[in-house]
């Protein structure tokens, strides 16, 4: 549940409504924004102000009732919960009110109800906000596996009618002397047949039907020997910064459709920054954990080689990742791209079992994230018993959490308390130094914030935040890498980070070892 709610209260009476205030208060309910409106058009108006949490309603008003309040709310904002909090309300009328979808009721002299209630309904809204979102994912992964389908259809039925193009072409060449006009045209036919024989092939491989020829691969090694050719595809106006991580592990792939995956991504970057700027790769050994796999359907959870392709360029809109890996879709210019370029390395990607994000904002670049299955060890089979992990590092110290996205900040928070932190937790960066005002009587020894947010950068918000505690230790965090080219000038080079998504473990010892 939020820690720091907007709630607006239809009440004529202050002394009800501060006593309700009072409640949700004494609960650690913490209000971001608590309005009390009295009239029917002073409610509307506020309604016109989005982002409300909860609305809570007397039932009888000088100007309306309840139920008009939950009519008007429940035509401008459905989801959001909605309690009558009155002294007089009958059973049938509680009733019709719960028919006509409030969330719950309760009397005004047993006011004891109220904090369950709240939590009750913020808990619904939660869990339906959570199927929605994985219902958007089923939705997108059948979609995608439709498109594979029919794609893998087309070039399969296109191959066929390129070889009855390019054959009789063929036999045409040889009854046909070397500078004839024929002939020429005959090269322009056979050209053609093979730029269109590339394109089949690209959607043969978006369709997870182009055979992949799998061994054991260093990736480091890839990337080494893949890095000159990069150097030429992305010109002189972009510096390439190749960071391969150390004792990366091995995995099994075709390394020819790993390095396509990679000069995809160089030439789609490129093209993101057409004045220039950098283009940054790493590497190393990661995890995926149930709780990520939670939220990604295709993800198994366990042991990955990652591989991260930053780039400092313009950026893409929430609209353009939803479609970013269908095939045709593109943004450039007609006659400046197919739209299969990164089709075909979503396909490459699944093909090997693996699993690509994208973080991306605009005008502040992109960073793709791709995952491939860590080998097991030589002598080990995929079922053997692994040893027995060391315990997670547990704490008492403060931690202070500033993060815009609740989920990633829900998780972090719910982690670190298990391990015997105290968190406290902020959405809004520029609402910090009020929160902590608000708990002037914790010492806060850590602050886990991510550095890209709305309105206040996470470097601002730590220097903020130094002028009251000197000795603050910090941890940037964020779904781009650490190399990412606009943290080098925000940040400098002396910083904690922790790159997203990231485990139990990992934020558990980067908290250990930031406090140590």
């Amino acid at each position: 549940m939020k820690t720091s709610l907007r709630i607006l209260h239809i009440e004529d009476s202050p002394n009800d409504a501060e006593l309700v205030k009072e409640t949700l208060k004494g609960a650690g309910i913490v209000c971001d924004k608590y309005v009390v409106v009295e009239t029917r058009a002073n409610f509307i108006t506020a309604l016109e102000e989005s982002g409300w949490d909860l609305i809570l309603c007397d039932y009888l008003l000088p100007s309306f009732d309840g139920i008009s309040a939950l009519a008007i709310a429940k035509e401008k904002y459905p989801e959001v919960p909605f309690i009558c909090v009155s002294g007089i309300i009958g059973e049938e009328t509680a009733i019709e009110a719960l028919k006509k979808g409030a969330t719950d009721y309760v009397l005004k002299d047993r006011l004891s109800k109220l904090v369950p209630a709240v939590h009750r309904a913020l808990k619904e809204v939660q869990e339906r906000n959570e199927r929605k979102r994985l219902e958007e994912q089923l939705f997108q992964a059948q979609k995608m596996e439709a498109i594979g389908r029919l794609a893998g259809g087309i070039a399969h039925d296109f191959n066929n009618m390129l070889t009855v193009i390019k054959g009789n072409t063929e036999l045409l060449k040889e009854n046909l002397l070397p500078q004839s006009q024929e002939m020429e045209l005959l090269e322009e036919i056979l050209e053609a047949s093979n730029k269109s024989a590339d394109l089949s092939r690209q959607l043969l491989t978006f369709s997870r039907r182009e055979p992949i020829k799998p061994r054991v691969l260093q990736i480091n090694e890839v990337l080494l020997n893949l890095e000159k050719i990069l150097r030429r595809v992305i010109g002189e106006d972009i510096e390439l910064i190749v960071t391969p991580g150390k004792d990366v592990s091995l995995l099994k792939g075709d390394a020819g459709q790993i390095e396509q995956v990679l000069l995809n991504l160089a030439v789609n970057a490129k093209d993101a920054m057409p004045k220039g700027g950098k283009l940054t790769i790493e590497t190393k050994n990661t995890q995926l954990d149930e709780e990520y796999a939670k939220g990604h359907l295709e993800v198994k959870p366990g042991d990955y080689v990652l591989i991260s392709v930053t780039d400092s360029g313009v950026g893409m809109s929430e609209e353009v990742k939803k479609h970013l890996f269908e095939p045709f879709f593109t943004t450039k210019e007609i006659g400046k791209g197919t739209g299969l370029g990164l089709s075909v390395v979503y396909g490459i990607i699944k093909q090997h079992q693996g699993h690509i994000s994208v973080y991306s904002e605009l005008g502040k670049g992109t960073t793709f994230h791709i995952y491939f299955p860590r080998l097991e060890e030589e002598g080990k089979g995929t079922t053997s018993p692994k040893s027995k992990p060391a315990p997670l590092p547990k704490g008492k110290k403060t931690i202070l959490i500033v993060e815009d996205d609740s989920s990633v900040r829900k998780f972090a928070s719910k982690t670190l308390e298990k391990l015997g932190y105290r968190v406290l937790e902020v959405s809004k960066p520029e609402e910090t130094i009020k929160v902590l005002k608000e708990n002037e009587d914790l010492k806060v020894d850590l602050l886990l914030t991510d550095i890209v947010m709305p309105k206040m950068s996470g470097k601002e918000l730590a220097e903020k935040i130094r002028n009251l505690y000197p000795d603050l230790r910090v941890i940037f965090m964020s779904g781009y890498t650490k190399n990412h080219p606009e943290f080098q000038n925000l940040l400098g080079k002396d910083f904690d980070f922790l790159e997203k998504p990231f485990t139990v473990e990992t934020l558990a010892r980067k908290i250990k070892e930031a406090l140590a």
